[in-house]
């Protein structure tokens, strides 16, 4: 494994753990060259989950962009990137377990849009901005509405 600070292909495992009920391994590593320490992670595949878009186009299901819209949705907030990558991994065994080799993004979308509303309000409220498309103040207080009941 290459060092992502210094680029060195001399690395060491310190630790490894299974984690995701057993199908994943976390790997603690070492680098040899300048020291520093970094985490990868291992998972298996079985099968390219593909995302049905709304416009129709059809892309490889990614880890790393829904990490990403949790992770501007959660920004500034106290949720940490443990509780983020527990979602991410919630949501894509919920998606392998549909058998289904291709998903409706909004299949995508409304489960973000659950467990952000369990994890915390305003980074659901942010995503759900985006998510369904705010044209105009109403539909935001019409969501706001909604949140509050639900919280009831």
């Amino acid at each position: 494994m290459r060092c992502p600070f210094c680029r060195s292909d001399e690395t060491r495992v310190l630790d490894s753990r299974q984690i995701e009920g057993g199908t994943a391994i976390r790997r603690r590593r070492e680098c040899d060259s300048c020291v520093k320490r970094f985490t990868t992670y291992e998972r298996y595949e079985d099968f390219q989950l593909i995302v049905i878009k709304k416009d129709g186009r059809r892309e490889p299901f990614s880890r790393q962009k829904l990490m990403s819209g949790l992770s501007k949705a959660c920004e500034k907030r106290p949720v940490s990137t443990e509780q983020l990558e527990t979602i991410v991994s919630d949501i894509e065994r919920q998606l392998l377990d549909t058998n289904e080799r291709e998903v409706p993004s909004e299949m995508i979308g409304e489960a973000v849009i659950n467990k952000l509303f369990e994890t915390d309000e305003i980074a659901y409220i942010r995503f759900a901005s985006v998510y369904r498309q705010f044209k105009d103040i109403q539909k935001f207080m019409e969501e706001l509405e909604e949140l509050v009941k639900r919280r009831q």
